[in-house]
């Protein structure tokens, strides 16, 4: 009995494989060059310019991203997801009170890199695209991570709800003087570490 013809591997469509991961890779530098433009608070940056960084075509930007919103949102998605998640990595090779300074000095830059994209989020955010309950959802249960791990420690007060927490960071990332150094906004991060610091009842 002879068998019929072998089948590749791979099937039919393995040579789709390659072209995804070529895809999935150019959106990736579209995304990073992004980053690094928007943070700059650039409003001018184009995306002839991005794409040129990224060492891609213009096409293959819109293709991945048919709106300059579009692109701004996976910015802001990619830049979210970094900072949220960050929280356990960062428990893993500091104490809990050393660990959420240097959380806050993240989100402190993530809110400041937002700045030049302010008018494409406002947008995203009033067309339901970006769900600004959610970020505040994420950025909580990242703070009540290390606060948590504090509590058991006993380097960090345990009465103490990280939606408070959330609270204390956006007035001073969000109503605090658009003019505040970096030095500024790092001595009133260190306030709000103190204020979470154990109560002495000597």
């Amino acid at each position: 009995m002879t068998s019929g013809p072998a089948r590749r591997p791979d099937g039919p469509h393995g040579a789709d494989r390659p072209a995804r991961a070529d895809a999935r890779r150019n959106r990736e530098k579209l995304v990073t060059v992004a980053r690094a433009a928007f943070a700059g608070a650039d409003v001018g940056v184009s995306l002839e310019g991005i794409a040129r960084e990224a060492g891609v075509g213009i096409g293959t930007l819109y293709r991945h991203f048919p709106t300059r919103e579009a692109l701004v949102e996976a910015v802001y998605a990619a830049e979210l997801d970094e900072v949220a998640t960050s929280a356990p990595a960062l428990l893993a090779t500091s104490p809990p009170e050393v660990a959420l300074r240097a959380w806050m000095d993240g989100y402190a830059e993530f809110v400041a890199k937002k700045h030049g994209m302010a008018d494409a989020l406002r947008a995203a955010s009033a067309a339901g695209r970006i769900a600004m309950s959610t970020t505040r959802e994420r950025v909580t249960a990242a703070i009540g991570t290390i606060l948590a791990a504090g509590a058991e420690s006993g380097s960090l007060r345990a009465d103490v709800e990280p939606a408070e927490v959330t609270t204390l960071l956006a007035g001073v990332l969000l109503v605090a003087p658009a003019d505040n150094t970096p030095e500024q906004t790092g001595r009133l991060l260190d306030l709000v570490l103190d204020a979470l610091r154990p109560r002495s009842h000597d």
